[in-house]
């Protein structure tokens, strides 16, 4: 989205998991998908390649990998998506609730690596209603009702102090 007002400066390439599977052509296979990102993230044919080889070991795909996408099924779909949106680590990171999804040894694999890519992004900007969330990966909130700031501070003053578990 362009600003409606103002200016904005952006230091830093953000990555969004937002909707992962956006740019996605369902005529492309997996790997070709997978390269085609690449260069439109800036990189070469061969690092795009590179790092098709490592989404196709993620997600775990096998032969399906290079089959086009519109036959896979959802979960393939989200393994793929989620493989391919969590390989680059950009300096900010944009999401929109905690993505997880699959079966229970794919979401181990998960929620490892989210964690790293959420630890290793310099910025995280995630939208969420999830405070358990807020309260373990962020160090500042802000509370939104109908699109105005009520509250801007540490997650203490803004949640409150006590304990979620």
């Amino acid at each position: 989205y362009e600003p409606v007002a103002g200016t904005l400066r952006v230091e830093g390439e953000i990555g969004s998991l937002i909707d992962p599977a956006a740019g996605m052509d369902p005529l492309l296979t997996g790997r070709e998908n997978v390269v085609l990102r690449a260069l439109y993230r800036g990189l070469t044919e061969a690092d795009g390649r590179a790092l098709a080889d490592e989404v196709a070991g993620f997600a775990g795909l096998g032969e399906f990998f290079e089959v086009p996408i519109r036959g896979y099924s959802a979960g393939m779909s989200v393994r793929l998506s989620f493989a391919m949106a969590t390989a680059m680590t950009p300096s900010i990171l944009l999401m929109d609730e905690w993505f997880l999804a699959g079966d229970s040894d794919f979401m181990k694999k998960a929620e490892t690596r989210l964690s790293k890519l959420v630890t290793d992004a310099e910025i995280l900007i995630i939208a969420t209603h999830d405070m358990s969330i807020v309260r373990k990966w962020c160090t500042r909130a802000i509370r939104l009702e109908g699109g105005r700031i009520l509250a801007d501070g540490t997650v203490d003053e803004v949640l409150g102090a006590e304990t979620v578990t």
